[in-house]
């Protein structure tokens, strides 16, 4: 008998669980070296850096700084010689009444009420001989001008009933519902905080992808002996990583510098945040799976972000726009994010309330993953 070779490749005999275990060790450790390189190089990429992490953060000290203790409305009234339902107020009735009002006098009613259609004052107040009192406003600011009613309504009501010396009919007893100390701030952050979630898992999933694709990294590691699901869990972890960081920050600024309080279930935020990284890395992934150069990628993930952004209740809320406008808003993600957001963090919403969206954005994330790894390309076309 002749001897003969064999051209097929040798296949090893298993070696039970050591293996195995091999392998695994081998899968980890590609994980964190994957991982490693992506938070070195964003933390070389100082661009990248600014707009991710410090950007967001300069919008909510802004926002934070303008609003800070606007929450009693304040008025310039120029009362223009004696008026004297003013001038006979003393004790606690005037100091309450200049909280809210500062109150110039002038003589001369002509120039005064030119002074308030230039907006040097809100208001100019006279007094005929009759006793009745004039109260002329500029419209500029509505919200100004209905609290600058209110207030000298409420003074001339108050004013009547002492000379009647009569006891009011009706008695109106209003309280919030919210604690009185809340702050425009308590609004402001978890908004602010949902727009830069938003903002740094898309652009960070669409640039990446098509950086990498572009300058061959994807190729190297299509080629590579690690696996898809390595290369993906690893940018999961540095987008997790880079929204806790975005939240922490943002909390500590808010509460140290701008009176955030949080409410007892604030730490639902944590989860919350990283189910709405998954949902918007989805994104991310559909524009870097279309589009084929930076720009091009860049310009898919603003003209997402953006609209999402105004017309989710980031900046301001939805509750005076058009219903077909809410029902819009309704349909993005980052409005369900950024409402829950504002009930853990300071309104006192529980699990419950944080379940639905948390549940709705990983079904998102699911759908908009799974269109994007059908369009998904490991080298340019």
């Amino acid at each position: 008998m002749t001897a003969t070779t064999s051209t097929e490749p040798k296949v090893p005999a298993p070696r039970g669980g050591s293996a195995g275990a091999a392998d695994g060790r081998e899968r980890v450790s590609a994980f964190w070296s994957l991982s490693r390189a992506m938070l070195l190089g964003m933390k070389r990429d100082r661009t990248a850096t600014f707009f991710i992490l410090l950007f967001p953060l300069v919008f909510l000290v802004f926002f934070g700084s303008v609003t800070k203790g606007s929450n009693t409305p304040h008025a310039k009234v120029a009362q223009v010689g004696a008026v004297k339902l003013f001038d006979s107020m003393q004790g606690e009735a005037r100091t309450g009444l200049d909280k809210v009002l500062t109150i110039t006098r002038t003589d001369d009613a002509a120039a005064t009420l030119d002074k308030v259609r230039k907006g040097d004052y809100d208001a100019m107040i006279t007094q005929g001989p009759d006793g009745r009192i004039e109260l002329r406003y500029s419209a500029a600011d509505q919200v100004r001008a209905g609290a600058l009613q209110g207030i000298v309504d409420s003074v001339v009501q108050e004013a009547n009933q002492a000379a009647s010396e009569k006891p009011p009919a009706f008695v109106v007893e209003a309280q919030q519902v919210e604690d009185k100390s809340l702050k425009p701030i308590q609004f402001l952050t978890p908004g602010l905080l949902g727009w830069a979630i938003a903002t740094g898992a898309v652009f960070g999933a669409a640039l990446t992808l098509v950086n990498w694709r572009k300058s061959k990294v994807l190729r190297r590691l299509r080629l590579a002996p690690i696996s898809a699901g390595t290369v993906v869990s690893s940018r999961i972890l540095v987008s997790l990583l880079t929204a806790f960081l975005q939240t922490t920050v943002f909390l500590v600024v808010a509460t140290s510098f701008f009176g955030l309080k949080l409410t007892g279930n604030w730490w639902l935020v944590l989860p919350l945040v990283a189910c709405a990284t998954l949902a918007f890395m989805s994104i991310g992934l559909l524009a870097g799976s279309v589009a084929k150069t930076e720009e091009a990628a860049n310009g898919i993930s603003q003209i997402i972000v953006l609209p999402m952004s105004f017309l989710s209740g980031s900046f301001f809320p939805m509750d005076g726009a058009p219903g077909w406008l809410q029902t819009v808003s309704k349909v993005m993600p980052l409005h369900y994010l950024v409402e829950t957001a504002q009930s853990v963090l300071t309104r006192g919403g529980g699990v419950m309330d944080a379940l639905p969206t948390m549940g709705g954005l990983l079904l998102f994330a699911a759908v908009l993953t799974g269109i994007a790894w059908k369009l998904f390309r490991w080298e340019d076309a």
